[in-house]
C-alpha cells in the first residue's frame, strides 16, 4: 500500500504528502470505533480511489502526540510569547513548558515584539530570559519589524519538524511570514477591548520552511489546561528540580509543606526561581482538584 505523511487536517479531510503527490483522504470508520483519529504529522498508509483522493488505512507508531495543538511526531516546540501587546504572561509560558515536558518534546522559547519595549522594560525582560536560560531552555528574542533574531530562529528550524504555538496575538503568523515570504499567512491586530489576540489560524498544517524543515502554525490560546499528569509526575516537568529533589528528607516529597525539602531550600537560597516555584504550587493544586476522567 502507498504511504505518506499527513500535512494538513481540515473539515474532516486529511491531506497526505507522498513524494511530490498530495492526496486528499478521509479516515475509515474503523478509526472512530477505536477512538483513535489521525493527526497532522502521522505516517500513514492509504488507498487511492482516484488520482488525488482516497482513504487512510492505518496510522504508524507515534514518537509523540499532542492534543492542543493536535499534531504528532514533532521534533521541537517553538513557544512564541510577546513581550508587549498582549502583555507577557509567565504563568501561561510555564503551562506550555509543562505541557511539552510531559510529552518529552524539546522547547525553544521565542519572545516577539521586542521593538515595543522601553529601556527599563528591556532590562526587565532580559532578566526573565536569563531565568529560562539558567534552567536550560534555548531563548531567542525577535522583532519582525527590525529583523531581530530571525536568522537564529531560521537556523533552529532547519531539518526539523517544529510546532509553533503560544498565546493568541503574539505574532506567530507574522514571524512565519518574515521567515518565508511565500507563506502569506493571514494576520490580525490585537483586540483593543479584550487586550489579547484574535485567532487567525483555524487548522493545523505542516508548512515547508528553512532547509528541509517543516513548521506547524497552530491556533493560539488565551489559556491552557495542564495535561493529564499524576501529582508525582508534575515535578519532572520542572527541570530545575532535578538537582535537588533526590536530597529531600522524605521519599515522595511533594515540595510543598514537608520538612527537610531540598527543593524548598533551593528556592530560599535563590537557586530555583521563586516565580517558577509559585507556578509549580499553583499547578499542583489545580491537578489535585481535578476530577478523574474515565
Amino acid at each position: 500500500m502507498p504511504e505518506g505523511t499527513i500535512i494538513k487536517a481540515l473539515s474532516g479531510f486529511y491531506y497526505i504528502a507522498d513524494g511530490n503527490r498530495q492526496i486528499r483522504c478521509r479516515a475509515r470508520g474503523v478509526f472512530r470505533k477505536r477512538n483513535v483519529m489521525p493527526l497532522v504529522g502521522d505516517h500513514v498508509t492509504y488507498e487511492a480511489t482516484k488520482a488525488t483522493e482516497g482513504y487512510i488505512l492505518s496510522v504508524g507508531e507515534r514518537r509523540n502526540a499532542l492534543n492542543r495543538p493536535p499534531i504528532a511526531n514533532v521534533d521541537q516546540a517553538i513557544l512564541v510569547f510577546s513581550v508587549a501587546e498582549p502583555v507577557f504572561d509567565d504563568q501561561l509560558l510555564d503551562r506550555f513548558l509543562v505541557h511539552m515536558e510531559a510529552h518529552h518534546i524539546h522547547s525553544l522559547i521565542c519572545f516577539t515584539k521586542w521593538d515595543l519595549l522601553a529601556a527599563d522594560e528591556d532590562e526587565a525582560m532580559r532578566r526573565v530570559m536569563a531565568r529560562y536560560v539558567r534552567i536550560g531552555y534555548s531563548v531567542i528574542r525577535t522583532s519582525s519589524l527590525k529583523n531581530l533574531g530571525l536568522t537564529d530562529l531560521r537556523k533552529n528550524l532547519e531539518g526539523m519538524i517544529s510546532v509553533i504555538t503560544g498565546q493568541s496575538g503574539v505574532g506567530k503568523s507574522s514571524l512565519l511570514n518574515e521567515l518565508d515570504h511565500s507563506l502569506s499567512i493571514d494576520t490580525q491586530e490585537i483586540s483593543q477591548s479584550l487586550g489579547r489576540g484574535k485567532h487567525t489560524t483555524r487548522h493545523v498544517e505542516l508548512l515547508p520552511i528553512a532547509a528541509e524543515g517543516f513548521v506547524a502554525d497552530t491556533p493560539g490560546f488565551s489559556s491552557l489546561e495542564i495535561p493529564e499528569l499524576s501529582l508525582n509526575d508534575l515535578e519532572y516537568c520542572f527541570p530545575e528540580f532535578s538537582a535537588f529533589r533526590t536530597s529531600c528528607r522524605f521519599r515522595g516529597c511533594t515540595h510543598l509543606a514537608e520538612p527537610g525539602c531540598a527543593v524548598k531550600k533551593a528556592v530560599d537560597d535563590h537557586l530555583i526561581d521563586l516565580h517558577r516555584y509559585a507556578h509549580y504550587q499553583a499547578f499542583f493544586q489545580e491537578l489535585s482538584r481535578r476530577k478523574p476522567r474515565y
